[in-house]
């Protein structure tokens, strides 16, 4: 297992693009192959996740070709429509991504074909019953280990469209069952307790499909046709947030992120920076394809270090920070009052428990936190030391603690730093350019 070795660092300057967002780059490569005719997607994401999903397609049957382009990595998918795809030769290995195996679940359960998908060992232990439920009811067959868990075995055909409302707040259920709905002879709802993000929603229109938004649900009419669409997707917001939070810690720093991804259920994490007083401006915010993107830029400000109780993130704010909830963690070790985050025991069944995990790195690092069952209290401001750092095999754990390394006095060592290719390949190399040390 090789490591990664960051120290305190002075401040973060320079400007930047990230990769594609993940979350867009699945859900587009999903509705280029259900699609008739040829899409182009640029800007694809290059992580080991999105990865899954193109190899999972071709397995399928779907031509599809890679290519590097000045934009970022371009993906060509040839659409085989929806009654297009073939047997699998062999298991379909959705990796580490719960974004594949999920939605990835919802076209299997439109086919009239058997097959079975898996994952490594950490996705074969989050919970899939929050499919596969929904799924039986739109009268697929799918058996699942003790039926909860991957492997999944499907087999599918025409689907009935159901009314389902999620027990839990997740895009990645939200979507399997518009996915299945597009399989359905009528009209599939899905009805949200709490707003998750709405790519699947948006891009399905974009790509033909009749869909309907109303508060608190979503319907999508079966049996449509796409149409195959240039798409260019915006950078990650998700892994900006990263360089933004090191860039607010770091006194006198001035960071620029062009053309990121700036849907509001996405953008969570800089409402939350904006409580702490943090300078952070949106420019230049135009439309791609239905969604919001922008160039963001914060400048660090003393500010952003006034406040005095304890930042409470909880509710309907929780799906919106989700995945930037260790990095926020990390950040509240620098701000007065520090921050609560409870209802977010979804953290406990991502790429690791990331509730614990978040907690024990930090003691590692010498901080008071707190560990609740739906969350955890950090305390702020609090000087962090070097430790090393087990992330788990969690990206975002690896990436959200090198950022704490660069406050931190001393060395700081992140085991395993090759994990961060699940969603961000360039990750630490992108780091180097733009920290002053």
């Amino acid at each position: 297992m090789s490591s990664y070795a960051i120290g305190r660092a002075k401040r973060i300057v320079g400007e930047l693009r990230v990769p594609g967002d993940k979350s867009l780059s699945h859900r587009a490569a999903l509705c280029a192959a259900l699609s008739e005719g040829i899409s182009r997607l640029r800007n694809f994401s290059p992580s080991l996740d999105t990865e899954r999903t193109l190899a999972c397609l071709r397995a399928l049957g779907v031509p599809i070709e890679i290519a590097e382009a000045d934009d970022g990595l371009a993906v060509t998918v040839h659409g085989v429509g929806l009654e297009g795809f073939t047997p699998p030769e062999r298991v379909l290995d959705a990796g580490n991504s719960g974004s594949t195996i999920r939605m990835l679940a919802g076209v299997l359960a439109g086919q009239p074909f058997e097959s079975t998908i898996t994952g490594d060992a950490s996705l074969r232990r989050r919970p899939m019953d929050r499919i596969v439920h929904p799924l039986r009811l739109m009268g697929a067959s799918v058996r699942a280990r003790e039926e909860r868990y991957a492997p999944l075995t499907i087999r599918g055909g025409a689907l009935r469209p159901i009314r389902y409302r999620l027990p839990v707040a997740s895009a990645q259920v939200k979507s399997c069952v518009l996915l299945a709905g597009l399989f359905a002879s009528g009209t599939t709802i899905v009805e949200e307790p709490v707003p998750t993000r709405d790519h699947t929603e948006i891009m399905l229109a974009e790509f033909g499909a009749e869909v309907s938004v109303a508060e608190g649900s979503i319907s999508v009419t079966g049996r449509p046709r796409l149409r195959a669409r240039e798409y260019r997707i915006a950078g990650d917001v998700s892994s900006a947030a990263f360089f933004i939070a090191g860039a607010l810690a770091l006194p006198g720093s001035h960071l620029l992120v062009r053309d990121v991804l700036l849907n509001p259920t996405r953008t969570g994490f800089l409402d939350v920076l904006r409580q702490w007083g943090a300078r952070i401006a949106i420019e230049n915010v135009r439309r791609w394809h239905g969604e919001p993107v922008g160039d963001v830029r914060v400048v660090s400000s003393q500010e952003a270090r006034r406040r005095a109780e304890p930042l409470v993130l909880s509710g309907a704010l929780i799906p919106r920070v989700i995945d930037e909830l260790p990095v926020l963690a990390v950040l509240a070790t620098q701000m007065p009052g520090g921050m609560i985050v409870r209802e977010a025991a979804e953290l406990r069944v991502k790429e690791s428990d990331r509730i614990r995990a978040t907690v024990e790195n930090l003691r590692r690092m010498g901080a008071h936190v707190v560990e609740y069952a739906d969350g955890f209290a950090v305390a702020g401001p609090q000087p962090l030391r070097g430790a090393e750092i087990e992330p788990e095999g969690d990206h975002r754990l690896a990436m959200a603690f090198a950022i704490a390394g660069l406050l931190a006095e001393g060395e700081t060592v992140i085991r395993d730093p090759e994990v961060a290719a699940v969603s961000f390949p360039t990750f630490f190399h992108l780091l180097e350019q733009i920290v002053e040390r």
